[in-house]
């Protein structure tokens, strides 16, 4: 989580929702419906930013993906919250400044911006963490003041 303050972008905390494999699907998704909820709850955001899927070849984990992030999608929607989808490109570009960065040079861009100590693990949290740097600079792009 991000926010933008004075134009700088100000780390808030980052996190890993995890379900344990061997617990049932429906059970898993309501875990992270019920969690996401509870998180919203306390930090009270204004927007939440996605990357949009990308379909590899595993069709099998892609399937279980997209029913993660619909339960996602519904959660914020729940609360009001509006959604920026994002490409992997855009991610990429905002951060980095190249949209075609390796995962590496995103995961420091986002330490450096952000000025933690550390890349955020697991690598999926500085994901999520690169979407939200997108989003802030989007709707920095989009304010406008005469």
């Amino acid at each position: 989580m991000v926010e933008l303050f004075r134009g700088k972008l100000r780390y808030i905390g980052h996190g890993c929702i995890t379900t344990k494999a061997e617990t049932p699907r429906g059970e898993r998704l309501l875990f992270i419906y019920d969690s996401l909820t509870e998180l919203l709850k306390i930090h009270e955001p204004a927007e939440a930013a996605m990357e949009n899927l990308y379909f590899g070849k595993n069709i099998t984990s892609a399937m279980a993906v997209a029913e993660a992030r619909g339960v996602i999608l519904l959660a914020l929607s729940a609360r009001g919250l509006p959604v920026l989808e994002l490409t992997p490109h855009a991610i990429k570009q905002a951060v980095v400044g190249v949209s075609r960065a390796d995962k590496r040079q995103i995961q420091e861009m986002v330490r450096l911006l952000l000025a933690l100590p550390d890349i955020p693990k697991p690598d999926h949290a500085a994901d999520a963490l690169g979407a939200a740097i997108c989003a802030a600079h989007l709707s920095k792009k989009m304010v406008c003041t005469p």
